[in-house]
């Protein structure tokens, strides 16, 4: 019954503006279904009251007017573009009407649509249909979404790479070489009482480590992928007045996390975001590692060490007038105890340098650690850790590179490759052809 429902409003006619809502310079409603042109027709006339100028209209073409109500008066001064079916954004009939940029304008409009039978697409109805249609695939469909939400120059050019079809090829060439080998392990069986060999068990093995890491790189693509689309995810740790707070702020140059003297001012995490080099990176303020003096405290502490966990980056910031470079060594030893930091990228930064004067034996001891020196206060040293962070993203590797950066990708994904996994291990050990030949359709699907 549902997907009766379905296939009833597929026939339906819809209609969406397709500017955010508020004042502008110009508006558009979008309006797509078999009946598009027609009702849009019967709502618009030229300047001279002329009718019937849409529904004999080219496809592609741009017609100027007015658009009435259903009461003959003026809505607004229109341009209609005209696209047929089925070179349209949706496959169908769609018209766009550009008005001006009036909340009251486009209101009147969509009334006036819905007084004709039009219905109001719910969201993401015209990319749905563009599906359904045949004009764009699943992973397309989904990088328009990508693409509307992209904040940054790297989040836009991962986007337009998958709705340019990028990554529809790779997988297409991921299930070619799956037909492919499976197609071979088919006929091995249909001809296995005839001694006929069609590939050596070294082909099929070597097939199969190729899908592998094929299968095994996505997946890790989509670690960097996804923190790129959404934002550099960037912990900074340390212990309490070590001037944490004070480089977040040197850093976006402004004051967003509160300083003191006081130790354990930070309770809780502050995170902030910026952009740098057309990439976007979440700092995560966090509470001073340490014992906790109170409850508060301690559940600052353990927001800490989820911070921790989820960044890819971690800024440890030293006080070098309280602690030495040994004792920073151990520190890191023991927060890997609490949160593993293996893959993550450490980035120590000895703050308060205008408070000290470091022995050439000492510098060497902290350079040997790739550690920076800085004074977060006077803001000696910033660029050079903004441009280590920029450094230690590793953007050069993302550009253009086909990454997963969609949790549904990266699901079927790691299904598809633990079924791999168990048809490589039926084959190592000698099983039959026919259960090898059903873990590889698993992957398939």
């Amino acid at each position: 019954m549902e997907e009766l429902n379905v296939r009833d409003k597929r026939k339906d006619t819809i209609c969406a503006p397709a500017t955010p809502h508020g004042e502008s310079a110009i508006g558009m409603v979008r309006v797509s279904g078999s009946d598009a042109v027609t009702i849009v027709d019967e709502m618009f006339v030229t300047k001279e009251i002329k009718t019937g100028i849409l529904r004999n209209a080219k496809a592609g073409t741009m017609k100027h007017g007015l658009l009435l109500d259903s009461n003959k008066n003026i809505i607004d001064e229109v341009i209609c573009s005209v696209f047929l079916a089925p070179n349209s954004y949706t496959g169908e009939n769609v018209v766009e009407i550009s008005h001006h940029g009036s909340v009251y304008v486009q209101q009147q409009i969509i009334i006036s649509l819905i007084n004709k039978g039009v219905r109001v697409a719910a969201n993401g109805e015209f990319s749905l249909r563009a599906f359904l249609n045949g004009k764009m695939d699943l992973s397309q469909a989904e990088a328009v979404a990508d693409l509307i939400h992209a904040r940054t120059a790297i989040a836009h050019d991962l986007a337009i790479k998958q709705l340019r079809g990028g990554y529809r090829n790779v997988l297409s060439d991921l299930r070619n070489r799956l037909v492919n080998l499976l197609s071979l392990l088919e006929l091995e069986l249909d001809f296995s009482e005839e001694n006929v060999e069609f590939a050596k068990r070294s082909d099929l093995k070597h097939a199969m480590t190729s899908i592998r890491m094929m299968l095994t790189r996505l997946i890790d693509s989509f670690a960097t992928g996804n923190a790129f689309k959404n934002g550099i995810p960037i912990a900074i740790i340390g212990k309490p007045n070590s001037g944490k707070s004070t480089l977040l702020n040197a850093i976006l140059n402004e004051e967003r996390s509160i300083v003191s003297s006081i130790s354990g001012t930070t309770r809780d995490t502050v995170e902030e975001v910026i952009q740098l080099n057309g990439v976007e990176y979440r700092f995560i303020d966090t509470a001073g590692i340490r014992h906790a003096v109170d409850r508060l405290e301690s559940e600052g502490i353990k927001r800490s060490y989820q911070a921790v966990e989820r960044a890819r980056i971690i800024i440890y910031v030293v006080d070098l007038t309280q602690t030495s470079s040994e004792e920073v060594q151990s520190e890191l030893v023991l927060l890997d105890t609490q949160v593993p930091l293996e893959g993550k990228k450490i980035l120590i930064v000895g703050n308060k340098i205008d408070m000290v004067r470091s022995t050439r034996v000492q510098k060497k001891r902290w350079d040997a650690m790739g550690a920076m020196q800085v004074s977060a206060k006077q803001k000696l040293g910033i660029n050079e850790v903004v441009n280590r962070i920029v450094m230690l993203s590793d953007q050069d590797d993302v550009r253009g590179k086909i990454m997963v950066t969609n949790a549904r990708h990266y699901d079927a994904m790691r299904r598809a490759l633990a079924a791999l996994l168990v048809a490589e291990e039926s084959f190592d050990e000698g099983m039959s052809m026919d259960l090898i030949a059903s873990d590889i359709r698993e992957v398939l699907h």
